[in-house]
């Protein structure tokens, strides 16, 4: 039994340490696709992604992450719910 509660233990443990890897994720503001916006950055969905590599498009790059706050339907809460991803 004490051999079973420790694999238990072990399994949630790596599933902790799992899921904080994949919260952690990155993206490059300047040079990702509208997939790997969508796929990192909170509160973002396919539009909104999409959105945003248009306006890189057209203004150049992002001087700085509050700078995504010029994108349509992304606010300010929205940057800052993602700073540590950007």
């Amino acid at each position: 039994m004490k051999s079973f509660v420790h694999t238990v233990f072990a399994a949630v443990l790596s599933l902790l340490i799992a899921a904080q890897a994949l919260a952690t994720e990155k993206v490059n503001i300047n040079t990702a696709d509208a997939a790997a916006l969508d796929r990192v950055l909170v509160g973002v969905g396919p539009s909104k992604a999409a959105a945003i590599v248009e306006y890189r498009k057209a203004n150049g790059p992002f001087k700085s992450a509050e700078e995504l706050a010029m994108v349509k339907g992304i606010g300010l809460s929205t940057v800052e719910q993602n700073r540590d991803r950007i």
